[in-house]
Formats: structure tokens, sequence, C-alpha cells
């Protein structure tokens, strides 16, 4: 995929994304997500802080001793916008091509891929990836060292897809639409040996 064809992927997505929190009950908007000791909520802000100023963010990290997860998680819990300025900011995102300094346009792809099954999947709902989008994501977290390194985590593990061409790792086979290897390769699921 092209840059223009991954930010087209991102736009509708976050604004797919958006329609779906802005229908949340109060219950589902404080129900758990798949990523640890985190709400709906606390997911669906952490997807709208990309766009924080470089001197925030320079602020924020400081404040974390500049360590990157402490201040990622301490900025999602510690959202106090409601759900209507949360959806009304990821909304607002759509259009832009701003992104964390030293990222690729990969990134937020990921970021709003992933986090929408992070999201969607312990409510119930189905949120299908686009494929061509799935593939370039499950190849570019598969290639990261940091914050997952995926390829070390799965070491001795072959990951392959039953629905489009995609297959990484050495081993034990391991079988599964995309969208779940996906959210293997994110750490967020587990799937046993073919």
């Amino acid at each position: 995929m092209d840059s223009d064809q991954i930010w087209a992927v991102i736009d509708a997505q976050r604004a797919d994304l958006a329609d779906l929190l802005d229908g949340l009950s109060p219950e589902q908007w404080t129900a758990p997500s798949l990523c640890d000791g985190w709400r709906v909520r606390d997911v669906a802000s952490h997807l709208t802080h990309s766009h924080m100023s470089p001197l925030r963010a320079m602020v924020e990290a400081a404040r974390s001793g500049f360590r990157f997860d402490p201040m990622i998680r301490r900025l999602a819990l510690e959202d106090s916008r409601s759900q209507a300025q949360i959806t009304a900011a990821l909304r607002g995102m759509v259009g832009s091509r701003k992104k964390i300094l030293g990222t690729t346009d990969r990134d937020p792809l990921m970021d709003i891929l992933v986090h929408g099954q992070d999201i969607a999947v312990p409510l119930g709902i189905d949120r299908p990836m686009p494929t061509d989008a799935a593939v370039e994501v499950a190849n570019h977290m598969w290639h990261m060292r940091f914050p997952m390194n995926p390829s070390k985590r799965l070491q001795g593990v072959r990951l392959l897809a039953t629905d489009v061409d995609f297959a990484v790792g050495a081993g034990s086979e391991m079988r599964a639409p995309n969208r779940d290897l996906v959210m293997v390769i994110a750490g967020r699921a587990d799937i046993e040996p073919a």
C-alpha cells in the first residue's frame, strides 16, 4: 500500500470507530478492553493522543521519566474528557496526516486497526479489518523491535493466514484468519498450533 492508500484506510477507520464509540452505552464505555487494565474509554482516548503537540509530548515524557509505556498508560488512564469529547477528537483527526515524530504511516494504521479490535472484541462487536491494511499491519508489526518485538516473543512459531497471502516466522504452524494473526502479533491473543 502507498501512503495515500494507508491514510485513506486510517481516515475511514477513524470515522467508523468514532461512530461505534458514539453509540456505546455507559456500561460499554467503561467496560474492560483487551488492553490489560484499560477500559474501552481509555483505549479510545489513547487513540487521540497521537495528535498532541511535540512540546506537550516532551513534557509528558519527562513526567514519566522518559519511559514510553508508563507515559502512554498514564495519559490514557488520566484523561478526563467525556465520551462525546473523545469521539469528537477522534472524528476530528479524519483527514489529518499528523503522526508521532519518528513513526511511519503504518504506525497510526496499526493503532487504529489493533485498538479498534481492543475495543470491539470484548464488547462482542464484529469489526472487520480491511484485508490489504491488515496484511500491511501484520508485516509492519512482525518487524518491530519496540515496543512489541513479536518475532522474538513468537520465536519457534510460523504464522499462516488462512484467508490471505501472509506468513511469517518458522517453527510450529499456527493457522488463522489474518485479523486473528494481527492480534496474536500484537500480543492480544493466542492461537493453538495447527
